[in-house]
């Protein structure tokens, strides 16, 4: 997704106040960087075009502009000098280990944060941790708002019996309902939902406009089209997320009469959603095709990860739902030097929610003062 101005970051004023200039990319495909949308995709061509053009929008493709922009910018500085420092969120974090991988040359040290990436060749391994997780979660919301057992149902059956156009043209469905759990804090959405439909059998505008708000896919189609590729290394994904769905029977809660809870979904990518999202709609042969590559590059060298000599810092969540802990730790093993903080009190968006204790925790491995 595309920057916003560094005064939206908590965390920019505690790295700046460690003598840090920030400089925020917009990555290829995103914001000022030739954005992608469904109109500026189709300027490739054909479907086939389209996903041959999408190829070069992955972890490896952003680093080499990276790496490009920073040479640039160093061009005129002292040899020692010349190296810089990156900080890596979420998939940030694994276009951070490619980098490691690729151009250690360039670094000075590399902060991540809910970012240590899985060092798999393709994800189905990854969905069925995030499905467990997912399940898990959702019953500790249900604990949480066990009204909203109910709520959840009534609404799906409003809309299994309903067509129901959103803002942007998108269709809601009971599949893109269940997407809420993308989001953490959307209780009080359903809770509206199920108002709404109480007291006068449809949805307003006002909560059409806060849903509207949810789920990056209407505005990001980018993060739809090579989410699952950001996990593949000479294989294809073959619709990962939609497959490994199945062997989870419990998901298969989703009318109004189901005995058991609908569980929410998280960051996963399904074929529904090449209807229900507008912008998403005249892309469905073109992710189709994307989702049959198989000769998809290396992303990681874990011999050139082993002999690592840039130190790195790694914030690791417990209970992280986009990232899983236990290849998290994994793959910090793999990468030499590398030091992590483990906490099962801070979940994904830390870095977001909890800027100062995490930039606290970050420099103080990076001066070796932890405990």
């Amino acid at each position: 997704m595309a920057c916003r101005s560094p005064e939206n970051y908590s965390w920019a004023n505690a790295v700046l106040d460690k003598g840090y200039q920030l400089f925020f990319p917009d990555q290829r495909g995103t914001g000022l960087s030739s954005t992608i949308t469904a109109a500026t995709l189709a300027k490739q061509g054909s479907p086939a075009d389209q996903a041959a053009y999408i190829k070069h929008f992955r972890a490896d493709s952003i680093v080499k502009d990276m790496e490009a922009i920073r040479k640039v910018f160093t061009k005129e500085y002292p040899e020692n000098k010349k190296k810089w420092s990156i900080l890596g969120q979420s998939f940030g974090g694994f276009c951070s280990v490619n980098y490691l991988s690729r151009f250690p040359e360039g670094l000075q040290e590399v902060f991540l944060t809910g970012g240590l990436p899985p060092l798999v060749k393709q994800p189905d391994a990854v969905y069925e941790r995030l499905y467990r997780k997912i399940a898990d979660r959702s019953h500790a919301y249900y604990q949480k708002f066990p009204e909203d057992v109910q709520r959840m149902k009534d609404v799906a059956g409003y809309l299994t019996t309903e067509e129901v156009k959103t803002n942007t043209g998108g269709i809601l469905s009971v599949s893109r309902l269940r997407q809420f759990g993308f989001m953490l804090g959307f209780h009080g959405v359903i809770l509206r939902m199920a108002n709404d439909l109480s007291m006068f059998g449809f949805l307003t505008q006002p909560t059409f406009q806060i849903f509207d708000q949810l789920g990056p896919f209407e505005t990001h189609i980018l993060y739809a089209l090579v989410h699952e590729s950001c996990y593949l290394s000479g294989a294809a994904s073959n619709w990962s997320a939609e497959r490994m769905i199945h062997k989870f029977p419990e998901f298969g809660a989703c009318t109004a009469d189901s005995a058991d809870p609908i569980l929410f979904t998280s960051e996963m990518i399904f074929k529904s959603m090449f209807h229900d999202y507008a912008e998403l709609r005249p892309l469905y042969e073109t992710m189709d095709i994307i989702q049959h590559i198989s000769d998809w590059p290396d992303l990681y060298d874990e011999a050139q990860l082993a002999k690592n000599e840039v130190p790195a810092y790694a914030a690791v969540y417990l209970n992280d739902l986009y990232v899983d802990y236990e290849y998290s730790s994994e793959t910090a093993r793999k990468i030499k030097g590398c030091k992590t903080f483990v906490r099962s009190d801070m979940y994904h968006e830390a870095l977001g929610s909890k800027s100062a204790e995490v930039v606290e925790q970050l420099f103080k491995l990076r001066d070796d003062v932890l405990d």
